[in-house]
């Protein structure tokens, strides 16, 4: 007893247990290593192997390459186009016909117009996990109709070897320069893709003022610099399932070749169908359709009867492939294709989420960082160039609201109803609905008018028109 008492007194404590499950320290978390370092530390570390596996997956899996194109279409579609709101009409016009004209000399390359450019910019941000943007200003001699254009640069472009503090007290880090308040001062970028095989600069970065580049990325914590590939989370899933379903396929079709195995007693003899040997000392067998072959004694023939990949394989993929939809923010269904098990109800519910994803993405990123900018800086330069009338009085020259592509519905009679319920009851303007499908009202006002007017003028009588088909008490929306 005195032993015992003895023991007692001089064993350790227990550990307390902890207020949290996931702070514990049992058997369960002794693998769960979290990494404590500050973001801008991780991605510098890490962002390049991110990035290259990126790449590759979007080149080599269809999965992954259909999870870009779905964010980019659903996000950009046709283009976030610009309504300006400036207070002159004849302004407000001159400056949307100008834009017209100037959208499709955006591009420095000429490849895309700035609604193509718009969808390139988004694609490489969310495969490499940001974009540079770089301002061009022209020569009145160039001929464009505004002295500006845009140079789209893929984030490989960021020299982030620089890292120093300069003379002046400011900071580089990761190839960009940050003043002693915090802000963007530089980009220290490189002439060429440091991955082109001929560099005529030399690899030689050189430093940009931050006021003609844009970085294009989406930030998801506080502080962070640079951004991630959006297939970062999702990457090693996507990489094992596409070796697993490989390795089906080739068991599959390794078993198929063989159509069937043939016994006999004497090995020295010629089997069913089998022809002379060829140089090599191999003879081949093969059957044609419809052939009927007598059998010598002593051989048999058994068929091959491969096995299937199984009843869980399918399962199977289809929890995996869910689990990388939802990492990406999409739906199964717009991952795989496969429509077979939803209705209306369900993949409306589904459609919602993601739709307000993407209105996410398009006003807090690509309107804010790309189009904005933009905007301000044509402004500008039209008005220096000459190619807008001067306003000098008039403060609201720059306003702008940029209207993107409108969301098509399964049934869109019951959303017509739905939009000219809300438009009666006052919850919505007019201009509001057709923002809302992606349209300009005054564009769509002007060309009413004008069928109106040319009805008119050729005597048509329409049943399409509601000055001919309402009762005047009853006239309305």
């Amino acid at each position: 007893m005195l032993l015992k008492t003895f023991a007692q007194l001089f064993k350790r404590p227990k550990s307390k247990a902890s207020a949290w499950d996931a702070a514990g320290a049992g058997k369960r978390l002794t693998y769960w290593q979290p990494e404590n370092s500050a973001i801008n530390s991780l991605l510098g570390n890490h962002l390049e192997t991110l990035r290259s596996r990126s790449r590759d997956m979007v080149r080599k899996n269809p999965y992954a390459s259909n999870i870009i194109e779905t964010l980019v279409s659903n996000t950009i579609g046709t283009g976030i186009k610009p309504q300006s709101k400036a207070k002159n009409a004849e302004f407000r016009k001159a400056v949307q016909a100008l834009w017209l004209r100037w959208s499709d000399e955006a591009d420095s390359h000429g490849v895309h117009d700035f609604y193509g450019l718009q969808a390139s910019i988004c694609r490489s941000m969310i495969e490499g996990g940001e974009c540079f943007v770089r301002f061009r200003v022209r020569r009145a001699e160039d001929g464009l109709s505004v002295p500006l254009q845009l140079q789209a640069l893929e984030s490989e472009h960021l020299d982030t070897s620089v890292n120093r503090i300069l003379t002046t007290g400011n900071m580089v880090r990761n190839g960009i320069e940050f003043n002693k308040l915090g802000q963007r001062e530089a980009y220290y970028l490189f002439r060429e893709h440091p991955g082109e095989k001929l560099l005529v600069s030399n690899g030689e970065s050189v430093r940009i003022p931050a006021s003609e580049v844009l970085h294009i990325y989406k930030p998801l914590r506080p502080g962070q610099i640079r951004g991630e590939p959006w297939l970062s989370r999702v990457l090693l899933k996507l990489y094992e399932l596409d070796q697993y379903d490989d390795a089906e396929l080739v068991r599959k079709k390794t078993a198929a070749m063989f159509a069937g195995f043939i016994t006999r007693l004497d090995p020295e003899a010629n089997m069913m169908g089998e022809g002379a040997a060829n140089e090599q000392g191999m003879a081949l067998a093969g059957l044609e359709p419809g052939t009927m072959q007598l059998l010598e004694p002593g051989e048999d023939v058994k068929f091959s009867n491969p096995s299937d990949v199984g009843a869980n394989y399918e399962a199977f993929m289809r929890q995996q492939l869910r689990a990388i939809a939802v990492g990406m923010g999409i739906t199964y269904e717009q991952l795989t294709g496969d429509l077979t098990n939803v209705n209306y109800s369900s993949i409306r519910a589904g459609l919602i989420e993601f739709r307000r994803r993407c209105a996410t993405l398009q006003h807090h990123v690509m309107v804010f960082q790309f189009c904005r900018p933009v905007w301000n800086r044509w402004i500008e330069l039209a008005l220096l160039s000459g190619a807008l009338p001067s306003q000098d009085k008039d403060t609201s020259i720059k306003d702008v609201k940029w209207i993107p592509q409108g969301f098509d519905w399964v049934d869109p009679l019951k959303d017509q109803q739905a939009q000219q319920m809300a438009v009666r009851n006052g919850f919505k303007s007019r201009s509001e609905v057709i923002s809302e499908l992606g349209y300009d009202a005054e564009e769509i006002d002007q060309e009413i008018a004008a069928d109106n007017q040319r009805a008119d003028d050729a005597g048509f009588v329409l049943d399409s028109d509601p000055r001919h088909t309402t009762p005047p008490k009853k006239r309305g929306f």
